[in-house]
């Protein structure tokens, strides 16, 4: 079945850097373009950032645009997003998707405080 397993959360001060990571299973991975979202406490999961099959397209959300950097590595069917930057309104669970495919992961957390 297919299976997300997010991983690289944690807690970190403003301003710094974290690197999520998220290994797909159960699909062919690359033939389908890669999503993050994020959920932050008592608000609707939101749209991060997505990467096309081959790794050549990226968009952002503003939000996040010139902070985030998706990537994909199809030969371990891996997605990343390197976060640098944090401000304490990316506190969230993060979570990874695959365009088309209803399954979600269990996401990871990222907590930016000081």
């Amino acid at each position: 079945q297919v299976q997300f397993v997010e991983s690289g959360g944690g807690l970190v001060q403003p301003g710094g850097s974290l690197r999520l990571s998220c290994i797909a299973s159960g699909f062919t991975f690359r033939i389908y373009e890669m999503s993050w979202y994020r959920q932050a406490p008592g608000k609707e999961r939101e749209f991060i950032a997505r990467i096309g099959s081959s790794g050549g397209v990226t968009n952002y959300a503003d939000s996040v645009k010139g902070r985030f950097t998706i990537s994909r590595d199809n030969a371990k069917n891996t997605v990343s997003l390197q976060m640098n930057s944090l401000k304490s309104e990316d506190t969230a669970v993060y979570y990874c998707k695959a365009r088309g495919l209803v399954s979600w992961g269990q996401g990871t957390q990222v907590t930016v405080s000081s």
